[in-house]
């Protein structure tokens, strides 16, 4: 893999120029756009996977190879909408999640021409004035290393940091490869599997000698306050404040009404830019979204204009015209800045813990 460094640093720095100047906007779901189109499985198979002995309508990573223009449509759709940064349709692109479908082989294809095709995108409608940018997305996985799957087994786990480390390592060289900006590790619902991808991110950053911005969005997964691994917002930004990333901040689960506390409990405490995508509301009764575009926008416009927000988009159930809607409520508002804490000791488990100097 080569790689131009002087032209990682002039992107990185265009990033940071951008988010200092004003509100990054990020896409909304791809897995809300694929599904407003109604595939069946022959339109996940292709010709390639024509004759494949498994069914695997549903694995929307796939449409990268076997249907490219519809995820380069939806790419451009959300750029037109406004996004300043565009996800990479690979937050299933990792060897144990493409296990389920038999198809672990093709994970480092998937995240290299899923950040081919949103490079492509991106650059067919940036220009000097306005850079787009690429965020290649690492997602959390569909298994845990905190936890175990058996509620009659405590000890048991079904894979282990070493295992998630080396696979997220695969994913995010290919990413890189491909051509993203940035990276993104998103969704955590486990900060010890969002660790083994950070650590995975610093080995392929020193074998490259060049880095790239990180950026980490962890889930709150209940009114509780608490990821599924039990760390409050302040605790899991404690937990991986050390990698200094890009952004930290929370998407999925909730909507823009029960994530703000959130939001505002890791603006007081992070050192750096806060990223918020919640999801179009709670998911009502059929598994539905209920928050239109124009209430989304009433709700994150004064998250805002209270100083809360450096990126902004939307997770599941936001569509191009939610993300159009967002990106109009935080037009002109300064983004927020970046708090210079004192020193303390900081330390966390399930809970922060600060002792100052």
């Amino acid at each position: 893999m080569t790689i131009d460094k002087n032209k990682v640093a002039e992107r990185t720095k265009l990033l940071e120029s951008a988010a200092a100047e004003r509100i990054l906007v990020l896409d909304g779901a791809m897995g809300t756009s694929i599904q407003l189109l109604e595939l069946e499985e022959s339109d996940y198979r292709g010709e390639r996977f024509a004759d494949y002995g498994k069914e695997i309508k549903g694995n929307n990573d796939l449409l990268t190879l076997t249907s490219p223009d519809l995820i380069r449509k939806i790419h451009q759709d959300y750029l037109e909408a406004g996004a300043d940064i565009i996800e990479t349709n690979t937050f299933n692109s990792t060897e144990v999640s493409q296990a389920e479908y038999g198809l672990s082989e093709l994970a480092v294809e998937l995240n290299r021409e899923g950040a081919r095709l949103a490079r492509e995108a991106a650059d067919t409608v940036e220009t000097p004035e306005r850079p787009r940018f690429v965020a290649g997305v690492l997602g959390p996985t569909s298994r845990t290393a905190s936890l175990s799957p058996d509620v009659n087994d405590p000890g048991f786990r079904n894979t282990s940091f070493e295992a998630l480390r080396e696979d997220y390592g695969k994913a995010a060289r290919a990413l890189l490869e491909g051509g993203a900006d940035l990276l993104l590790v998103e969704t955590v619902f486990d900060t010890l599997n969002a660790r083994a991808a950070l650590f995975a991110i610093e080995e392929v950053f020193e074998e490259l000698d060049c880095r790239w911005p990180v950026m980490i969005s962890g889930t709150i997964t209940d009114l509780s306050g608490r990821t599924l691994s039990g760390q409050t917002a302040e605790a899991f930004w404690i937990s991986i404040s050390h990698v200094r990333p890009f952004s930290v901040g929370l998407n999925c689960a909730l909507g823009p009404k029960e994530l703000r506390t959130y939001v505002a409990e890791l603006s007081r405490v992070a050192e750096t830019r806060v990223s918020a995508h919640p999801n179009a509301g709670l998911p009502n009764a059929f598994g539905g979204y209920d928050e239109t575009p124009e209430s989304m926008a009433e709700h994150i416009g004064p998250w805002a204009r209270d100083g809360l927000l450096n990126i902004v988009g939307g997770c599941c159930g936001t569509t191009p015209e939610h993300i159009a809607a967002i990106a109009k409520s935080v037009e002109g508002v300064k983004p927020r800045a970046i708090p210079e804490l004192p020193p303390a000791l900081a330390l966390s488990g399930l809970e922060p813990f600060r002792m100052a100097s």
